[in-house]
């Protein structure tokens, strides 16, 4: 499953904005911050990211995590790469055409787990 990171505060659409993520977007991983469902309290989880122009997206091949439950009844989250912090709100990609994009720069970027990538893509197509 794959979510994009929609408005981040309008920084994605100012050139600072997204040279700063461009920056940083080489980098493995990043922080969310996503709300307790229940509580609304804070949490974080450390997930791989990809900026694919001007979207960033995150995803995971287990949709049963907390975090991605949290996310869909809470979409406005924060996160942290190497030190650039973005706020925005999450959007689940119900578009194939946006999610095979999304997907493809994922397995550009992260290349060196593309079994892992396909393995969870095998595993959720038979849940």
């Amino acid at each position: 499953m794959l979510i994009h990171v929609e408005g981040c505060k309008r920084e994605l659409m100012e050139s600072t904005g997204l040279a700063r993520l461009r920056r940083v977007a080489g980098k493995q991983t990043t922080r969310l911050t996503h709300y307790g469902r229940k509580t609304g309290k804070p949490h974080e989880v450390t997930i791989w990211f990809v900026l694919d122009g001007d979207r960033l997206y995150i995803g995971t091949a287990n949709v049963n995590r907390q975090w991605v439950q949290n996310v869909q009844k809470t979409p406005q989250v924060k996160l942290s790469i190497a030190g650039e912090n973005v706020e925005g709100t999450a959007r689940f990609l119900t578009d194939r055409a946006e999610h095979e994009r999304a997907m493809a720069a994922i397995r550009r970027k992260y290349w060196m787990f593309r079994p892992i990538i396909e393995l969870g893509r095998f595993l959720a197509a038979i849940a």
